[in-house]
């Protein structure tokens, strides 16, 4: 058969799936998956500090908002954020101290977790 053929195709009618596809819960404006949002706990000797108030630090895309890091952290430590907030890291010049080249430390994002007293996220 030709590429492009003039004689037009039988086209088969498509038979519906039997069995349901499972919807993840939907976020407005952004994926359904929510592996994206966090990176990493960030463990530091402050957000070690913060750990003993109920607020944990995470490493988190650059596109994430206060309502995705929530549904993040909800879906994998089924624990419900009582205040999330953000703060953006900055980028950093570098230098070299053996040839003197400048160079640049990509910043990030991190945000801050709280949650009631009482509950606890397990960071391995």
């Amino acid at each position: 058969m030709a590429l492009f053929s003039r004689t037009p195709k039988k086209e088969t009618p498509k038979v519906a799936e039997t069995t349901p596809a499972v919807a993840a819960p939907k976020v407005a404006g952004a994926k359904s998956d929510v592996s994206h949002v966090l990176h990493s706990p960030r463990i530091t000797e402050k957000a070690s500090m913060h750990m003993e108030r109920s607020a944990y630090v995470f490493d988190v895309a650059q596109s994430a908002n206060k309502k995705q890091i929530k549904d993040a952290i909800f879906a994998i430590y089924k624990v419900k954020p009582v205040k999330v907030a953000i703060v953006n890291i900055r980028t950093k010049t570098t230098r070299n101290m053996r040839t003197g080249q400048t160079g640049v430390k990509g910043g990030g994002k991190k945000a801050y977790v709280y949650l009631n007293k009482g509950e606890t996220i397990t960071i391995a």
